[in-house]
């Protein structure tokens, strides 16, 4: 009969908790799909296959970024560290049928390949049928839903050993998502404002309520006008002006700057409630959109920025000075006051 000394129990012992908290000490790890993968001991550059997913690496560990997605914008640039500015390009599987450049990924050669998961998504199919057999690391990380966050941020804390910055930003999450429920579980039904959530230069693409694009709107306790399955997860579904006039929303929120500019003059959108009663807002979109388009992190703060948009007299807050607390937390960067502002609030001809 095999005898194990104490040091021997105590080594299985720790092993064993290990492997119960999804790690082992041969550096595997169980990724937030429930796969099991072995990953390097330390990990020194990580790519994501998609925007959503390298804006979290933003967040949490911008020096161990291997390679982009799209080139950093220039209204991105000033909020992000020198070295993300001169990475390569290696692209990723992303709207419309995008695939990366694998020679460029070949090249950066990432410890690890980070992609989100979307059941029975052939993006993700395909992300595994080309990089496994190439020998990648790939973990699955979870970014369905806003409440799906937190749960991430600390689980990229333990994989990149970044779990004190994991939880912080973990914990502005889910301060944002218990806020926003408390403001919204308290407005009757009858109560809710109606949004139209318009996209394109013209206005007349939006997204369904049950669109991953406009989550922000039913979790601030708005209600969504277009109700409609939504058919890809691209989105951008097409409406008509007669369409939204049925709508009849009490709330316009803009994507594009072209748009929210030329409403208030255009006479097909002068009898809707919403700019009859100058309730249109521009998102605010640097450094990244705060509402969508990427959905990122960015919309925790885009959610306290519509709730009181929404509801001005259920949350009353200095929303220039959150902005500049929520640069400074997820973005490392200090924001003063006027540049805040600026970019909060856009000024349209009414």
């Amino acid at each position: 009969m095999k005898v194990y000394t104490k040091p021997n129990v105590i080594f299985i012992a720790t092993a064993v908790f290990i492997w119960w908290c999804g790690f082992s000490s041969a550096g595997q790890i169980t990724d937030m799909h429930g796969r099991k993968v072995e990953v390097p001991d330390e990990i020194h550059t990580v790519y994501g296959t998609s925007p959503p997913v390298t804006y979290m690496l933003y967040a949490i560990a911008p020096e161990l970024i291997a390679g982009l997605n799209i080139p950093c914008r220039e209204k991105e640039k000033q909020y992000l560290p020198a070295r993300l500015q001169t990475l390569p390009v290696v692209g990723g599987w992303f709207g419309q049928g995008r695939t990366p450049s694998l020679e460029t990924l070949m090249q950066v050669n990432p410890d690890v390949v980070l992609a989100w998961y979307i059941k029975d998504s052939p993006a993700c199919r395909k992300t595994e049928e080309m990089l496994i057999p190439m020998g990648f690391s790939l973990l699955y990380i979870s970014l369905d839903k806003l409440e799906n966050y937190p749960e991430t941020f600390r689980f990229l804390g333990r994989l990149l050993h970044r779990e004190k910055r994991a939880a912080a930003l973990a914990d502005y999450a889910q301060q944002t998502l218990d806020k926003i429920k408390a403001v919204r579980e308290s407005i009757p039904e009858s109560d809710q404002v109606s949004v139209y959530y318009a996209e394109g230069m013209d206005g007349l693409s939006t997204e369904c309520d049950t669109s991953v694009h406009a989550e922000l709107l039913g979790l601030c306790g708005g209600k969504n006008v277009h109700i409609c399955p939504s058919r890809t997860i691209y989105g951008k579904e097409k409406v008509s002006i007669e369409q939204v006039m049925r709508y009849a929303p009490d709330v316009i929120v803009s994507e594009e700057y072209g748009f929210y500019d030329a409403i208030f003059q255009d006479p097909r959108w002068r009898n809707i409630p919403a700019v009859q009663n100058h309730r249109v807002y521009q998102i605010p979109n640097s450094s990244l959109n705060w509402l969508d388009r990427p959905p990122s992190f960015m919309r925790f703060l885009g959610a306290r920025w519509l709730l009181n948009k929404l509801y001005p007299e259920k949350y009353d807050v200095d929303i220039v000075d959150e902005t500049r607390r929520f640069y400074s937390l997820f973005l490392n960067f200090k924001l003063d006051r006027q540049a805040a502002e600026d970019m909060i609030e856009r000024k349209s001809l009414k």
